[in-house]
């Protein structure tokens, strides 16, 4: 799952038609070129929750190339010249387990309805890949008119199909899609009851539309929090990838270690720039 925030936590992904198209495009620009897989993907007004499949071992040059596509964008359309998204490294966090892809799915899609921005999911102005899931019809977008040239190489239009693992849909239980959608009524109802208990009322898509991108939330900016890599609900699942992770980065610095002092070295499978860019040695992947 891939959490971007903007700089200062200021609107610069205020939903609007440019912007949302923008977004779209970007994404399945991004995706098409790394051969990454979405699964699932959604904007506030000031940071985005994507879920990927990491095909080819490319996330980190589908990151930079999605979001800095993104970023010229939006920049060029506001006429702003500084940095849009905020310093801090991309949160990519492993999901571990189908079902953790799945409740993270449902965390992103229901975030504005959490947020009591909106009473429904579909009542959302910004970009929410549920109606396309739930239609099983792709994310499409024009090339925006901003930043990219008619005559540049990017396409004039694209299509984003989305993916669903296939573990998601099995042949035991409830079918996918019905899940999908009992899930977001009970959070939808969860929000209203919330509403009700505390006298919060609901900020509604024109109030969101008219804020100007360059404010920010009054609520104060959690700090010093942790920054997960592993989202697993199964404990002891978690607690083996955490092991793992931890196995990989100690192989890892012995590696560089190695390397750095001139010896020949293999480093660990999953080593990205060194490999990409230096051209190390890497042990084999488990299915070689």
């Amino acid at each position: 799952m891939i959490t971007r925030r903007c700089s200062e936590r200021r609107f610069f992904l205020r939903p609007d038609p440019e912007t949302n198209k923008a977004f779209v495009y970007c994404l399945a620009v991004a995706a098409e070129k790394y051969g990454v897989k979405v699964i699932f993907t959604a904007t506030m007004s000031n940071h985005h929750h994507t879920g990927v499949v990491d095909v080819d071992g490319n996330l980190p040059d589908f990151l930079a190339h999605f979001h800095k596509l993104v970023a010229k964008h939006q920049n060029a359309l506001r006429g702003r010249w500084e940095a849009m998204w905020a310093a801090e490294q991309t949160s990519a966090v492993e999901l571990v387990q189908p079902e953790d892809v799945f409740e993270k799915m449902i965390y992103a899609l229901v975030n504005p309805v959490a947020d009591h921005l909106v009473e429904r999911v579909h009542h959302w102005p910004g970009v929410n890949s549920l109606a396309a899931t739930l239609a099983g019809t792709p994310l499409v977008a024009k090339r925006p008119k901003t930043f990219f040239r008619p005559d540049g190489d990017t396409p004039p239009a694209v299509s984003l199909s989305l993916f669903v693992p296939p573990e998601l849909a099995t042949d035991t239980g409830p079918p996918f899609i019905e899940r999908l959608e009992e899930r977001i009524r009970a959070a939808e109802k969860a929000a209203a009851a919330e509403r009700e208990r505390t006298g919060q009322r609901i900020v509604g898509r024109a109030a969101v539309r008219s804020q100007h991108w360059n404010d920010s939330p009054r609520s104060r900016e959690p700090r010093r929090g942790l920054d997960p890599r592993v989202a697993c609900k199964n404990t002891w699942r978690r607690v083996e990838a955490l092991a793992r992770n931890k196995v990989w980065l100690e192989s890892y610095r012995r590696a560089r270690a190695a390397f750095v002092a001139g010896f020949e070295a293999a480093f660990p499978a999953g080593t990205f720039w060194l490999r990409r860019y230096v051209g190390v040695t890497c042990d084999l992947c488990a299915d070689g």
